[in-house]
């Protein structure tokens, strides 16, 4: 699947609501749509600096590190010093998780807040009834 196939994937909720798969990502690990755009960036043109991330979506390197710093954050995203960084403010470069772990890493994470909504529910409903 492209990154662009990936930013159009839609699934139906309950409610008959069709949601974007990438909105619903954002929403559970609190990303901005800048945000996003970076990881798309780095999972289409593999690792590169904050500088041409920067370039790439015409944005400041301020934006992109905020979203570099948040992605690396969630375990989207790795950040190495860059083999040429010898003198002087180090250098990085970041690259996202190959496909399959991201897709692992969402789908266990997606889990884990369908299990801490169903406890949280449970618990809800308990003092419900106990009142």
């Amino acid at each position: 699947m492209s990154v662009v196939e990936f930013g159009r994937q839609k699934v139906k909720l309950p409610s008959g609501k069709e949601v974007g798969v990438v909105d619903a990502i954002g929403f559970c690990y609190d990303l901005s749509d800048t945000d996003v755009e970076v990881l798309k960036v780095l999972i289409r043109i593999g690792p590169t600096t904050e500088d041409s991330i920067a370039k790439e979506l015409k944005l400041s390197n301020a934006s992109v590190n905020r979203s570099l710093n948040r992605l690396i954050a969630v375990g989207f995203v790795d950040r190495g010093r860059s083999p040429s960084s010898k003198y002087g403010r180090p250098r990085y470069m970041y690259k996202a998780l190959q496909a399959e772990e991201l897709m692992k890493k969402i789908e266990r994470d997606f889990h884990e807040c369908a299990k801490i909504f169903s406890e949280a529910l449970v618990n809800l409903f308990q003092r419900r009834v106990q009142q």
